[in-house]
């Protein structure tokens, strides 16, 4: 959420990045500012009224210790009409409150000043190219072909258990996915992070808090009975961790990794591109969360890249990295970079990691700050990234070490496995 304050001090600034996102309600920004106007004005009469009111009592005091009571009581007969007029203000200042906090949580996050301008995944730009797309058979297969060759995984029987999008992992399947698990959470350990093991589903402030809702509230899955949501990602509840917590400043900056299943509607996917482990609505993933520093907030930001590409380079995937145009970005972030694997079998590129800085956006609807020995606490910045999601690694390891005798396992994950070779 946009701070109130920055909305009126920098509004051509905030019209002119809500522009690169194609935001489509402009006007938005003027009535926030208008809205927040009465609101201190009538802030400001309330506090005048306050403060006779309390002169005002005060001198009753006086008199009525003084014996003075019939001087006492007249003053006391006047402030009568004074605490009606404090109480219809402060519903005034109420009612102006909720209008300003209804309007403000339809802004999106500013983009930070090296995001593109566009209009879709076809504006994104293209930060690097790492590695060359592997050679494979002439009868190279996708990877629902294979997981069904190799009985690895059964997308008919979860669907028979649960619905479309619920896979069920066999044998070497479940093996080489609990290995993949277990590899990040190592990897993030060795980077610092600590490890959290966390609800599986929040409730309706963790969802504010982190920018879920009331924004995506169609693509979450909401158990009514108790008023809870899966989550979608292992963010959620780990940001959560410190929502209403002021940190000192020698604590920042905070590394947490997490592995969670996730869980997403994905309502009005179809086609092709959907098919087998490319979208699912439950699906596994190890997340890391960074809470820093404004000041360093974009440095730690290419250190998170780094070390998803890191984990990209150690399964000898073939990937790129995309900075998001303002279209295509999500709308709490900031700045955000995709990380995407090559599908040889597919010949198409598949999305497997987000690594996002919200600067603010977060912690000032979780009033996530730090305090510094001295001054005023501040907000800070968080950031989170998929370290990574597993589905189309999955996909992406079977189809490109396909060979004529099976299915190789990346060398990094052997120790993990128990085996090399998927026959």
């Amino acid at each position: 959420m946009l701070q109130v304050s920055y909305i009126r001090e920098n509004r051509a600034h905030v019209l002119e990045r809500l522009s690169v996102r194609n935001f489509g309600q402009p006007e938005l920004v003027d009535e926030i500012i208008a809205i927040d106007e009465k609101r201190r004005s009538t802030q400001s009469q309330g506090d005048a009224l306050q403060a006779e009111a309390n002169a005002a009592a005060k001198k009753i005091g006086e008199l009525m210790k003084a014996g003075q009571r019939e001087e006492a009581e007249a003053i006391k007969a006047k402030t009568s009409a004074t605490k009606e007029d404090i109480k219809k203000l402060n519903d005034e200042l109420a009612a102006l409150e909720q209008e300003l906090y209804n309007k403000i949580v339809q802004l999106p996050n500013l983009p930070h000043a090296s995001v593109p301008k566009g209009i879709s995944a076809e504006d994104n730009e293209i930060v690097l190219t790492y590695g060359e797309a592997p050679n494979l058979p002439e009868n190279a297969q996708a990877h629902w072909d294979l997981a069904a060759k190799y009985d690895l995984i059964d997308f008919e029987l979860g669907t028979k258990i649960t619905g479309a999008g619920f896979p069920v992992y066999k044998g070497k399947g479940a093996k080489l996915q609990r290995a993949l698990i277990n590899f990040f959470l190592a990897e993030a350990d060795k980077a610092g992070y600590e490890e959290m093991m966390l609800p599986h589903l929040v409730n309706e402030a963790s969802g504010f808090g982190t920018g879920q809702l009331p924004d995506k509230e169609g693509q979450m899955y909401f158990v009514g009975l108790d008023n809870l949501y899966l989550i979608p990602t292992a963010e959620v509840p780990i940001t959560n961790l410190y929502r209403d917590v002021i940190l000192k400043e020698d604590q920042l900056p905070v590394k947490n990794c997490g592995y969670t299943p996730c869980f997403r509607r994905e309502a009005g996917s179809y086609g092709a591109h959907v098919r087998g482990l490319n979208r699912l609505h439950q699906f596994d993933k190890v997340e890391i969360v960074q809470v820093v520093h404004p000041s360093q907030s974009y440095e730690v930001l290419e250190q998170m890249s780094l070390h998803v590409q890191g984990l990209l380079q150690k399964l000898g995937l073939h990937y790129r990295v995309l900075r998001l145009c303002g279209g295509d970005m999500g709308f709490t972030s900031a700045l955000t970079y995709d990380m995407e694997v090559w599908s040889a079998a597919q010949q198409r590129w598949l999305e497997v990691s987000s690594v996002s800085n919200f600067e603010t956006y977060q912690s000032n609807r979780l009033k996530l700050r730090f305090k510094a020995s001295e001054g005023k606490p501040q907000l800070a910045h968080t950031l989170n990234g998929s370290a990574l999601a597993l589905p189309r690694i999955v996909a992406s390891i079977l189809e490109n070490y396909q060979t004529e005798d099976g299915i190789k396992i990346p060398e990094v994950l052997i120790p993990y496995t128990g085996f090399d070779m998927i026959r």
